[in-house]
C-alpha cells in the first residue's frame, strides 16, 4: 500500500510574492524552514505548545568543548525527531570551527520519511554572542 506524500506548507517565512499572497515554501525547503524553527524557538516561548523548540540559542555563552557540543547535539536531535515528523534524524554532529573558537557548526543528516531521499542542514552558531 502506497502511502501519499503529505503536501505540507511552512508557516510563510519568505514574506509575500508577486502576487501579494504569503509565499510557503514546500517539499525540503519547508522541511528545512521548520527545522530552523525548532532549533531557534526557545521552549516556553511558544503559546499552547509550551514544550515546542530546541532553543538552542541558550547554549550562548557556555564554553566550546565536547561537552557542551555533545549537549547541544543532543539537545538538536530531541527536538528534531520529536517536532519534524517528515523526517528521520540520521546523524548530528556539532562540530567546532577551526578559525572562529567560539563558533560551532551544526550538522543535521536526515532522511525524508516518505521518498527515502537523504538530506543535510548545516547551521552555524558563534557561542560568544552578544
Amino acid at each position: 500500500m502506497n502511502t501519499p506524500i503529505p503536501q505540507v506548507m511552512s508557516w510563510p517565512l519568505d514574506g509575500i510574492d508577486e502576487n501579494g499572497r504569503f509565499s510557503y515554501a514546500t517539499d525540503d525547503d519547508s522541511v528545512r524552514e521548520v527545522i530552523r524553527n525548532i532549533l531557534l524557538t526557545r521552549p516556553g516561548e511558544r503559546l499552547r505548545r509550551r514544550t515546542f523548540g530546541a532553543g538552542i540559542t541558550d547554549f550562548i555563552h557556555q564554553n566550546n568543548n565536547l561537552t557542551t557540543r555533545t549537549m547541544l547535539a543532543n539537545v538538536v536531535r530531541k527536538a528534531v525527531q520529536q517536532w519534524e515528523t517528515r523526517v528521520i534524524v540520521e546523524n548530528v554532529d556539532v562540530l567546532p570551527d577551526q578559525q572562529q573558537l567560539a563558533t560551532v557548526h551544526i550538522i543535521i543528516r536526515y532522511r525524508m520519511r516518505h521518498t527515502g531521499q537523504m538530506n543535510q542542514l548545516t547551521l552555524s552558531l558563534d557561542l560568544n554572542q552578544v
